[in-house]
């Protein structure tokens, strides 16, 4: 009788689900942002997928990301449980603010995302068409502000290549810097800047309500869904595309590793990710193991050539 019991306690034992490590994810910037849009969308997900029990999401905003860069190398080293979200953005923002920390102090674990840059104005502008915008720029590059994100991110590198493309001195463009999409945002529907720039998810729900003006997308082709030409088609050759990662953190073994891969293939794989994307207007851009770490490597070095030319980088 006290095998039988034995058996039916080990039987309910395994009906229950059988969730892997809590994770906590540190979005390196302030809420509202792509970073974190990215961080709550996995926590929902994984969540949901049964791939973690529970998971927490911080924010630690500042310096392109690096600042929790910094704080989460230095103390989540040799934690399996912790995860931190990145990007092209990071990228810049290491060789621009010369940070003593990059991401080898990390462990990249995937690409996750793409998204294109989209150029807005607000509606009351003056300001009808990208060609409008880049007539601006070439008059007066001072007189033209751009709100963005961090300093050496990608909506500053391609309002760079833009001016480039344009024939203006990139280094003469006028670009403000904000560490959080929603300090930007504000700032664009204020009519405080000339125009704004980020990934097309950012801005979505004010284009749709009319409080913001889509000149154009970073796109090679036009985006499905999206009514607005590309930077190409009104004239300025640019494509440029945002892309986000995630990493975990440094000093684990092997198999902690490959723990960490499994879960964050199992979250890109499933069916709720795949709805994100689709929700959010982001391209599956899903890149993991070596393959990432090489294409890492050779966005790294693109970035910096790009950041000498604009004068942002020595």
């Amino acid at each position: 009788m006290k095998h039988v019991f034995l058996a039916s306690i080990l039987a309910g034992a395994l009906a229950l689900p059988v969730y892997a490590a809590d994770y906590t994810i540190i979005a390196p910037a302030n809420p509202g942002g792509g970073w974190d849009q990215t961080a709550r969308s996995m926590q929902t997900v994984m969540q949901q997928e049964g791939i973690s029990g529970n998971v927490q999401v911080q924010n630690v905003p500042g310096a392109g990301g690096t600042i929790g860069l910094a704080q989460f190398a230095s103390q989540q080293k040799g934690n399996p449980n912790a995860l931190l979200v990145g990007g092209y953005v990071m990228v810049g923002a290491i060789l621009t603010n010369n940070s003593p920390v990059s991401l080898k102090d990390v462990t990249p674990i995937a690409r996750l995302t793409g998204e294109y840059e989209a150029i807005v104005v607000p509606a009351s502008s003056e300001i009808q068409t990208m060609k409008d915008l880049v007539e601006a720029l070439k008059k007066d590059p001072g007189a033209v502000s751009w709100a963005g994100g961090s300093a050496g991110g990608t909506d500053h590198i391609a309002v760079g290549l833009i001016a480039k493309a344009a024939g203006v001195d990139p280094t003469k463009i006028n670009y403000i810097a904000y560490s959080g999409g929603g300090e930007a945002l504000a700032a664009i529907l204020g009519s405080q800047v000339t125009a704004g720039i980020s990934g097309y998810g950012e801005f979505e729900s004010q284009v749709k309500a009319g409080t913001l003006r889509l000149l154009a997308v970073s796109s090679a082709e036009r985006i499905e869904g999206i009514d607005a030409p590309t930077l190409k088609e009104s004239g300025v050759d640019v494509v440029v595309e945002n892309w986000r990662m995630v990493a975990a953190a440094p000093g684990l073994t092997d198999e902690q590793k490959t723990a960490v891969e499994a879960d964050v293939e199992k979250l890109a794989k499933s069916a709720g990710w795949q709805e994100v994307l689709k929700t959010k207007g982001w391209q599956d851009t899903y890149l993991a193991g070596d393959a990432f770490e090489e294409q890492l490597a050779k966005d790294i070095s693109a970035t910096e050539t790009v950041l000498k030319d604009i004068g942002l980088v020595k």
